[in-house]
């Protein structure tokens, strides 16, 4: 049976032998894929072939490769010559190990390598395009996260941290009306929701990783804009935002990407639009924004209990911060959310105006710097700069805006391994100003 290993040690093989051969790896095991000829009617025909290496408990690999070969058909209900002269049985995915194994492999793979993995057969296309596998890397608690993010009006683009690869998605379907409004982002589960305007009514755009694809999401049973919303696994939890009429609301929201569906929630104790949300140490909190009536930013903060279903006000949990020189009294109208995010359960700010980093001390209901923004990121009033937690890391995405259109920066840094040090990642040329972005993890 087949043994857990070191992700570090996978991936140093896999870099020394990208150049020979195409490797796909994942937990425990190592996938190749490498061509091969066999014959048919018509003479030789070339093909794929599927490989796992057997690596012993120790991590050291074995000489040898078991004999996994399947062929890349169009039609999976074809019978093939193995090397042995033996007949595959695709129907079970790597036959030898069955098929049950064989999704448990492939579950760990890294996500990355879904794209070759569903290149051998209808039965490997259709086991990556279902939701299933998903959910089991979710019942696994096997993650990765990828970066979405848009920087043009329905163009979106994501970003793999782990192999520094850019990847453009389709083009959103909208409507004018939808397109030239403000827009809030978040991805749950397998998918990304993109909330907007539409003429009458407030509109919410779905992106499946799973079908590549848009369509129409369902819609929140109280519709709104400027909210706070964060994920935990296959759920999103809304709250707070505004209405066509400007109304502040004080109700939450739940989805459920499994089911599709919102399910109303208590509501919080104070009303607040243009506030930030995330998810720590489970609980659910919602932290700044405008109240009703009031110019000035709240400097509480509420903590959901999702066993409980109770909010708890937390005061002064984000200290007013002094406007920038020379801005103006309505400067917090025109100010963006707070920059919350978090990372291996702590709570960590981004202070665009000093170009800090400040982390929060939950004991204390304090805040202490940190560190500092790459120097390259830049916001126009907080806005235009995507300050996320990525796994282990701290994401700033954004930079410098030119007359030919500026460039994107996707920087790293992981605060509990060392000292600041940021690390770009990937550039690439862009806009220069990130409308929406989002983490996905699965």
């Amino acid at each position: 049976m087949l043994e857990d290993l070191s992700f570090a040690f996978l991936r140093d093989f896999s870099s020394r032998c990208e150049q020979e051969s195409n490797w796909m790896y994942d937990g425990f095991s190592l996938f190749g894929t490498s061509n091969y000829k066999r014959k048919s009617e018509d003479g030789e025909k070339l093909g794929n072939s599927l490989k796992l290496l057997k690596i012993n408990k120790t991590g050291e690999m074995e000489v040898d490769f078991l004999n996994l070969s399947v062929s890349l058909v169009v039609d999976p209900s074809e019978n093939i010559d193995n090397a042995d002269g033996d007949q595959s049985d695709t129907s079970s995915l790597i036959h030898q190990i069955g098929k049950d194994n064989s999704i448990d492999c492939i579950a760990r793979c890294s996500r990355s390598d879904y794209g070759s993995i569903a290149a051998v057969n209808r039965n490997f296309r259709s086991l990556i395009e279902s939701e299933e596998l998903y959910k089991l890397r979710r019942k696994m608690g096997i993650v990765e996260h990828w970066i979405y993010f848009s920087c043009s009006l329905l163009e979106w683009e994501v970003f793999d941290p782990i192999r520094l690869r850019w990847k453009h998605l389709p083009r959103m379907p909208s409507n004018d009306c939808f397109m030239h409004s403000d827009k809030e982002s978040l991805a749950v589960g397998t998918e990304l929701l993109v909330f907007g305007k539409g003429i009458t009514t407030h509109l919410i755009y779905k992106y499946s990783l799973v079908t590549n694809s848009w369509s129409t999401g369902m819609e929140m049973n109280t519709p709104r804009c400027l909210f706070g919303s964060a994920t935990l696994g296959g759920i999103a939890i809304v709250a707070g935002g505004c209405d066509f009429r400007g109304n502040i609301f004080s109700s939450a929201e739940l989805y459920n990407s499994d089911t599709g569906t919102w399910v109303t929630l208590p509501s919080m104790n104070k009303a607040r639009k243009k506030c930030s949300a995330v998810f720590m140490d489970g609980k659910f909190y919602v932290v700044g924004g405008l109240g009703v009536e009031n110019s000035n930013p709240l400097t509480c903060g509420e903590v959901f209990d999702l066993e409980r279903r109770t909010w708890t006000e937390i005061p002064d949990m984000l200290p007013l911060r002094n406007p920038e020189p020379g801005a103006p009294e309505s400067f917090a109208m025109s100010e963006a959310p707070p920059l919350l995010t978090v990372v291996n359960n702590e709570l960590y700010a981004a202070d665009y105006a000093r170009k800090e980093v400040r982390k929060y001390n939950k004991s204390l209901n304090s805040w202490a710097t940190v560190g500092s923004l790459p120097e390259r990121a830049v916001s126009m009033h907080g806005w235009g700069l995507a300050f996320r937690g990525c796994g282990d890391e701290l994401i700033v995405l954004g930079g410098p805006r030119a007359l030919d259109g500026g460039y994107i920066e996707v920087n790293s840094w992981a605060p509990s391994v060392s000292p600041q040090q940021w690390t770009v990642l990937g550039r690439k040329q862009s806009g220069g100003f990130v409308y929406n972005c989002a983490i996905m993890g699965c």
